[in-house]
């Protein structure tokens, strides 16, 4: 092997099993130096919060004890990341840099800035797909245009040949003696909170989750079961992808291999779990392509639509407190462990944006500030869907009711009484109404913040004047 140095530039790929960059700089040099750059915000941030950022921490704990192992060791500076790696770089003398591609406007911006920095000072940049299956110029139609539709696109996606999975890397050279930050905590971001309802991070947890996935029945009885927010009933693997924390190739050729073995209506399911796969990857085109949608509606019909909900609605929203039991306990869900059920995500960002009259970006930024699965493109996807503004989103006129959504999802209630406790002696029934005597379900719930009916009609008026125009 060359005598050559290597610096690995970890972002969202904190695993050594099947990782791109990883195993090319493993391959090439003799050694490699492991390094993450930390953010350096301070107390508050628009797209994180204090959960997501203790699975970090967790996550880059488990990764510097993996490459421990190996007999290496990670690298952590804080600071804006092309300075310092070009301050890595003048270190150690790397004559090349490897990492693996982002989609987001800024971490492309950073790349760009990155490979400037390796070509003013003579080093080799290697960079690769990692992150997904296909990138957004892999899929596009028959005229070279980008889709923005999602069946076609799926339908494109699934028929392309998937990448095949690289070994696990078992060895990257002599540890490096340079200096390094130790592992963060909440406290180097000065975040507090309860943390105890987020998952195990790092690449071990994750992969047993992937492994309880398919070995469970989950993903064997996923069409059936996705809907249903009590118990598990879908994937939980969102925090570890968005972390890198598993390899979207070996997930895609284990479902594949399960589908094989299994029943037709479980070969079913898992294929219509493959599909979410494709939405991830969709909504991340859309985001190559479209970088504005953070900043106005994907479809430009509706920029400018007035948003005229109030403050008070969307801090009720936010505490879990609208007397809408769905809303509720989905926000309540969020709040203490991180995650909220897909479809509950649906019900209860269509009541903040048709019901309420919030804009869809305040229901996008508190989502990213407590989704420990936060990703940036799906995240954004999902609510200007919801929203009726969006790729492939829900027509202006399709505004889901709480209550009846109640009775499909959560016909018993067992969702609701597990998130709002003061409503678990409450018959079931009456989650799948407005209370018709005008008092509270239970001591000290509050009353509906609004009239459903009332304001979808507000809703329909808003969009049908703004179309008018």
């Amino acid at each position: 092997m060359p005598a050559r140095i290597a610096l690995h530039w970890f972002r969202k790929d904190l695993r050594l099993t099947d990782n791109t960059a990883l195993h090319h700089a493993a391959k090439d040099a003799s050694q490699v130096i492991p390094v993450y750059i930390l953010s350096t915000w301070k107390t508050h941030h628009q797209w994180t919060g204090a959960k997501r950022q203790h699975f970090l921490a967790g996550c880059l704990d488990s990764l510097s004890k993996n490459l421990d192992t190996l007999g290496s060791r990670l690298i952590l500076r804080a600071g804006d990341a092309c300075q310092e790696l070009e301050k890595l770089l003048l270190e150690t003398n790397a004559t090349d840099l490897y990492f693996n591609r982002d989609y987001d406007p800024y971490g492309r911006n950073m790349e760009t800035q990155v490979l400037a920095l390796c070509d003013r000072l003579g080093v080799t940049c290697h960079h690769y797909k990692d992150r997904v299956l296909h990138e957004a110029p892999e899929v596009l139609t028959g005229s070279g245009t980008e889709y923005r539709v999602y069946t076609p696109y799926s339908r494109n996606w699934l028929s392309l040949p998937k990448p095949t999975l690289l070994p696990r890397v078992t060895s990257l050279g002599p540890a490096s003696t340079l200096p390094s930050l130790p592992v963060p905590t909440l406290d180097y971001w000065g975040l507090s909170g309860d943390v105890s309802g987020v998952l195990e991070p790092g690449e071990r947890a994750a992969r047993q989750r992937m492994k309880h996935l398919i070995d469970s029945g989950i993903l064997h009885a996923y069409k059936d079961k996705r809907n249903l927010p009590a118990g598990q009933t879908t994937s939980r693997l969102g925090q570890d992808l968005r972390f890198g924390l598993l390899s979207i190739r070996e997930l895609y050729q284990r479902c594949r291999a399960a589908a094989a073995d299994a029943s037709p209506a479980a070969r079913d399911s898992i294929e219509t779990y493959i599909k979410e796969l494709a939405w991830r990857e969709f909504y991340l085109a859309i985001l190559v392509n479209h970088p504005e949608v953070f900043d106005e509606e994907f479809n430009p019909d509706w920029r400018g639509i007035p948003w005229p909900g109030s403050d008070h609605h969307f801090l009720a929203w936010s505490q879990g407190r609208t007397g809408f039991p769905i809303i509720d306990a989905g926000i309540r869900e969020l709040l203490h462990t991180g995650f909220m059920h897909n479809r509950v995500r649906m019900i209860v960002s269509m009541f903040l944006t048709k019901d309420l009259h919030c804009h869809w970006r305040l229901g996008e930024s508190f989502f990213m500030q407590h989704l420990v699965d936060g990703e940036n493109a799906s995240n954004n996807g999902g609510w200007q869907w919801s929203a009726g503004t969006g790729a492939d989103a829900a027509p202006y006129f399709r505004i889901q009711n709480p209550w009846t959504q109640t009775k499909t999802y959560d016909p018993d209630g067992a969702y609701i009484r597990q998130w709002v406790p003061e409503l678990r002696a409450v018959s079931t029934d009456r989650f799948l109404a407005p209370p018709k005597d005008n008092r509270p379900l239970a001591p000290g719930y509050p009353l509906p913040i609004v009239d459903h009916s009332t304001e979808r009609d507000r809703t329909l008026a808003l969009f049908k004047k703004h179309r008018a125009r």
